[in-house]
């Protein structure tokens, strides 16, 4: 059984370097040229990986892409704390931005390929995906929200969106601790008063 375990976490560590591989190579061939003269071929070139490896994991190019966005922004949602809306800070915003503003050749590649509203559309969909899957386990035992989960979802997703977008489109005219506060207050009251409505009521 251990030798089977053994061999299960290599295969494992074995994909995710050739994912992390895949990524870069997309990524600095994005940096390069335009997304759509991007091939399958330049990117396992970049990578170093053969053919029936990439298409093992992915269908093509922009399953790789929005596999990536998924899992940023999947790593984003997992550090929200559902367990108290009330805080002060309870979404990494800050953290977010400060991602988004190491990369931002990156966004200004996309922006030249004209694939920016494409991405966005996507990371809004992965957004409130995954905020909907782990807001309602973290409700499970809780009361029903006066408001539909995929509706309090969608809106925290586009909040958060909507904000990156005009702030990557304005050349991030504010620092991300400045966006940060900006999105605490402009965007959570509507959200807190959901779900720290629902908290109220269920600890009475």
């Amino acid at each position: 059984m251990n030798v089977m375990h053994d061999m299960g976490k290599k295969l494992d560590r074995r994909a995710s370097r050739t994912q992390s591989s895949l990524s870069s190579a997309l990524i600095e061939l994005i940096l390069e040229k335009r997304y759509d003269a991007i091939t399958v071929q330049n990117i396992i070139d970049r990578a170093d990986v053969g053919r029936s490896t990439f298409y093992a994991h992915y269908r093509d190019k922009d399953d790789l892409f929005l596999r990536d966005i998924e899992r940023v922004l999947d790593g984003f949602v997992q550090h929200i704390d559902w367990r108290d809306v009330r805080e002060e800070r309870c979404v990494p915003i800050q953290e977010l931005f400060r991602h988004v503003q190491e990369f931002q050749q990156f966004f200004k590649a996309l922006a030249k390929s004209r694939k920016k509203d494409w991405f966005y559309r996507s990371g809004l969909a992965c957004l409130a995906h995954s905020i909907e899957k782990t807001l309602t386990l973290s409700l499970a035992d809780k009361p029903q929200l006066s408001v539909p989960i995929p509706v309090v979802s969608m809106y925290l997703a586009g909040g958060i969106i909507d904000l990156l977008r005009w702030w990557v489109d304005h050349n991030m005219p504010y620092p991300p601790e400045r966006m940060d506060d900006i999105f605490h207050k402009l965007v959570m009251p509507g959200f807190r008063s959901v779900l720290g409505n629902e908290a109220d009521a269920g600890s009475r």
